[in-house]
């Protein structure tokens, strides 16, 4: 840290539009309130709807959570960059908002495992489907999802609040992100590169990884169903969640990918992904759940014909 003066990150928009952007900052507004709308109409269609009460739901509850957490926690700043010229945000306010970005993020890879093992249990053990996962079963998995999720990104926090920052302070992005903020440290960064790197392989990597291992095994079994009807119905089950998977992992891993090798490549790239990444799903999931789940379809067009 330089003189007396606290440290501070200079946000960064989309490189190529001024500072202070009201043109841009409007659609972001409305993808943020289109998010906010869809998630929690998605939370009170399965409060609501009884049928809904089972541990499918309950685990979709916790999605609809976790990519609410990951996009309000980067609203401020994310607008505050298209508003405000030479937005900039203080040290601790950036440590803390990379923590709390990559502990959602590491939930909702949870989530999305503990979601691909719900559809494995019901497609490849059906009649023990309520004895594996009714009880308390999911809120206790839910506790230590996030319990990994905090654990594993906090030493990541810690770390980073060591480093000594000099020179340049300007982001590649309007939030701060781990890989972002290492890239600005001018001390010894290999400690905190390589945990970061081991916390991505220990979440991510071994999550995708399990579900992987899900679907192999869902396919051997739809497959082995002779039944044309019920493999249509198989597939239908798990399509919602392929679909949640991909839209997180994709732009994710393409992320990750960008930020450690593809330096030669334009601003712009890793600028759209991680936008992509934090508003994507959140914006999707509902829409597809609710394409595709009758009673949660119901339900909001209820709330919004409601008088």
């Amino acid at each position: 840290r330089t003189g007396s003066s606290p440290l501070a990150f200079i946000l960064t928009g989309i490189p190529g539009v001024a500072g202070s952007s009201p043109w841009v900052a409007l659609p972001l507004c409305c993808l943020y309130l289109l998010m906010l709308l869809g998630n929690c109409c998605l939370l009170w269609a399965i409060q609501a709807e009884h049928a809904l009460h089972t541990p499918m739901y309950q685990l979709l509850s916790m999605l609809a959570l976790a990519d609410l957490g990951l996009s309000l926690c980067t609203l401020p700043t994310v607008l505050a960059s298209f508003c405000v010229p030479a937005a900039s945000l203080p040290f601790q306010a950036c440590l803390a908002q990379m923590f709390l970005i990559h502990s959602f993020s590491a939930i909702e890879s949870g989530v999305l495992v503990a979601m691909a093992f719900d559809r494995f249990v019901a497609i490849c053990h059906p009649l023990r489907y309520s004895s594996v996962l009714g009880g308390s079963l999911v809120p206790r998995a839910g506790v230590l999802i996030v319990l990994r999720g905090t654990c594993l990104v906090l030493p990541v926090a810690a770390l980073m609040a060591r480093m000594p920052f000099c020179g340049a302070h300007a982001l590649s992005h309007s939030f701060c992100l781990h890989q972002d903020m290492l890239r600005l440290a001018c001390g010894d960064v290999r400690a905190s590169s390589w945990y970061g790197l081991s916390a991505v392989l220990l979440t991510k990597g071994l999550d995708s990884l399990a579900i992987l291992l899900s679907y192999a095994l869902i396919l051997r079994a739809i497959l082995g169903t002779i039944s044309p009807g019920a493999r249509a119905k198989a597939f239908s089950t798990c399509l919602c969640h392929l679909c949640a998977v991909l839209l997180f992992y994709v732009p994710l891993i393409s992320l990750s990918l960008i930020h450690r090798f593809g330096k030669h490549l334009p601003p712009l790239a890793p600028t759209l992904l991680a936008d992509a990444y934090l508003l994507v799903p959140p914006i999707l999931n509902p829409l597809v759940y609710s394409w595709k789940t009758k009673q949660i379809r119901r339900r909001i067009l209820l709330l919004l014909c409601w008088r």
